[in-house]
This record gives structure tokens, C-alpha cells and sequence, in this order.
């Protein structure tokens, strides 16, 4: 019998690591001894930091993670390709847990070249939901564009516009995030606490206007909205225009008619087509003419870009730490945003 050390977060928010029996592998799966893992600063942490506020729910205890990487010891059934040694990046809640090994299924797997550590590969699934995030705010060479929140997603979708050809400005609040941007080759900021981002936007995006903006951040979001609103490029019927994608876990209010103009507000939902897809995630494609960015090739493309070096994640990584010290990530997250941002969990296998 197998076993293993996952983290797993209690109906309470309590987050801890504990030993279990291994699952046997199922067919188009592969088993991965994984080298280091990542804590989303977003949707996980917003999940333990929710249930630590209703602690009289009963809510079963859940394995906790969805972005590893580490080295493929054994496969079962097609794999496409996938074997034993290969270093692979792996993402979703089927199987890419924070633990020294997971079961994920074919498709939430893609392999890594040697010059791409498995510290960097784990940035693969939070890069994916950045590009799905591109994919449907379709930047162009030349426009101007705000990407509001400088965490994982917002700075990989700011370098991921930036790639595409667009001028973008970052809002954050958090000079240390501000830092980390700059070192991943953000050009242009905002501190919404100490500079008026509106004003400063609109020097930004002058004479033309915003063409689009990215929401990157979780929490009510109206206010940033009605701001944003005042930055996009205006026709001359004095209508507001551009594209507003939310790809963070904000929520704004929105007045339909002349209150909101022509503008195109739009969802980012994860990291491309397939994810959550049983069928999809255990080996079962869409056909590529007609789904040509399924959430594997968005994982493929960010490991290039990284391989490249046209990506950059390492100064992202704020905090390594063991698995035993899951809590104690979890808990500088929570409290201490100001400091912590990418917390990589080490395996002692």
C-alpha cells in the first residue's frame, strides 16, 4: 500500500497535511512524484479564508491544491505520448493536489523542457487561466489597456498583453506587487492608495482612451468599475467603449442602456475549454478546427513562453516552504498580502 503526505483544508478553514492511502491509478492517468506545488493567493485562499468566516457550516474536509509539477513514475492506459521520467507540469482539482504525489488525468499534463524548473512549471495553470483571460479580452498591437490587480493572474496577464502588442498600465495597491511587476517587465503602474487612477490612466491612454481593462482581483468591484468606465475610449455620441473582462472573482453592478455605453463586458472562466470536463480531462479532445485553445494548449503555450523567457515567474515566488507548512502558507496569505504572493510548496518524498 502507497501512501502519501496532501494537504487538505477542514470545514472550518483550517488547512493541515496528513497521510493517506494513494488511489490506484486510473486508466489515461499518470502518477507523478511531484517536485513543488503553488498556492493560488486567489481562488484557494479566498475558499479557506470563506470558511474560516461561516465555521458552523458542515462542510466535508477537501484535498487541497490544483497546480504542481514534478517527474511521471508510472502511467495507465493511452497517455498520449506521456512516460515514465518525463518532468511534466500538472494542473486541476481532479488530481494536481499539494502533495509529494498525485494521480492527474492525461489531459492536465504536459511535459517540460530541462530548462524549465519545476518551480517555474507550476505557474503553468494560474498562466493558463491569465491566457484564457488574453484569449477573451483579444488585445491588440497598439491599444492601450488596464489590468486592475498586480497578483499571479494580473501580472501574468498584463505580460501576456504586453506580448500581444498592447500598452498596459497595472493598478495595485500593494507597493511590493508593484516591485514584483517591475522585475517581470511591467512598464507602467498605478497605486490606487497614494496616486488618482483615473487621472493617471487617462495621461496614460491619452489621446485616445482604454480599449480594454482586466479585473484580476476578488470582492465588489462596482466602484473600480465606475472607474475604469471614465478611463475607456468614448465615441461621439459620448458613449464609453472597449472591453471589460473579469477574469478574478469580483462582482460589479452594472446599469444597462446609455448607463453603460457600447461597452463589451465579458467573463474569463479558468484556463481554457476542457477544464472540469471529465471526458475532456481523461483524454477525450474537441476537435482542433473547431476548438483550437483547449486549457492543454494554453498550458503548453505558457511553458514555451517561460522556456522562452518571454514569460517571467521567478520574481513572483516570494516564499518556499515545506508541505508540513501548509498552514503556515496558507495563513501569510491571508493575513499578510502585503508580503506574500507566490508561496511554492517543496516534497520530501
Amino acid at each position: 500500500m502507497m501512501k502519501r503526505q496532501v494537504a487538505v483544508i477542514s470545514g472550518k478553514g483550517e488547512v493541515k497535511m496528513i497521510s493517506e492511502k494513494l488511489a490506484d491509478l486510473k486508466d489515461h492517468e499518470v502518477l507523478i512524484k511531484v517536485h513543488a506545488s503553488l498556492i493560488s493567493p486567489g481562488t484557494e485562499i479566498a475558499g479557506v479564508a470563506g470558511l474560516r468566516k461561516t465555521p458552523d457550516l458542515k462542510v466535508p474536509d477537501r484535498v487541497f491544491g490544483y497546480a504542481n509539477a514534478g517527474e511521471i513514475i508510472k502511467v495507465k492506459g493511452d497517455v498520449k505520448g506521456l512516460k515514465k521520467g518525463m518532468r511534466v507540469a500538472a494542473m486541476g482539482g481532479t488530481g494536481a493536489h499539494h502533495a509529494n504525489y498525485a494521480n492527474v488525468p492525461v489531459n492536465m499534463v504536459v511535459p517540460i523542457p530541462d530548462c524549465v524548473s519545476y518551480e517555474q512549471a507550476v505557474y503553468a495553470c494560474l498562466g493558463a487561466t491569465s491566457l484564457q483571460a488574453i484569449r477573451r479580452t483579444v488585445p491588440e498591437l497598439g491599444e492601450y489597456g488596464i489590468v486592475l490587480g498586480l497578483g499571479i493572474v494580473g501580472n501574468l496577464a498584463a505580460q501576456l498583453a504586453q506580448l500581444s502588442g498592447a500598452r498596459v498600465v497595472g493598478w495595485e495597491g500593494f507597493d511590493s506587487r508593484i516591485k514584483i511587476a517591475k522585475k517581470c517587465g511591467i512598464r507602467n503602474f498605478v497605486n490606487f492608495k497614494t496616486q488618482n487612477s483615473v487621472e493617471e490612466t487617462k495621461k496614460f491612454a491619452a489621446p485616445y482612451g482604454a480599449d480594454f481593462a482586466i479585473f484580476a482581483f476578488g470582492g465588489e468591484a462596482t466602484a473600480a468599475f465606475e472607474s475604469v468606465k471614465s478611463c475607456m475610449k468614448v465615441s461621439s455620441d459620448t458613449h464609453a467603449m472597449g472591453r471589460i473582462v473579469l477574469v478574478g472573482g469580483c462582482k460589479i453592478n452594472v446599469g444597462g442602456g446609455a448607463y453603460s455605453g457600447n461597452l463589451d463586458i465579458r467573463a474569463a472562466s479558468r484556463t481554457g475549454a476542457g477544464y472540469k470536463d471529465m471526458e475532456y480531462e481523461y483524454g477525450k479532445d474537441y476537435p482542433a478546427a473547431f476548438v483550437q485553445f483547449t486549457t492543454q494548449r494554453n498550458l503548453r503555450e505558457i511553458i514555451q513562453l517561460i522556456a522562452e523567457k518571454r514569460l517571467i515567474v521567478d520574481p513572483m515566488t516570494t516564499h518556499r516552504m515545506p508541505l508540513k507548512d501548509v498552514a503556515k502558507a496558507a495563513d501569510m496569505l491571508i493575513d499578510h498580502p502585503d508580503k506574500a504572493m507566490g508561496i511554492v510548496l517543496e516534497m520530501s518524498n
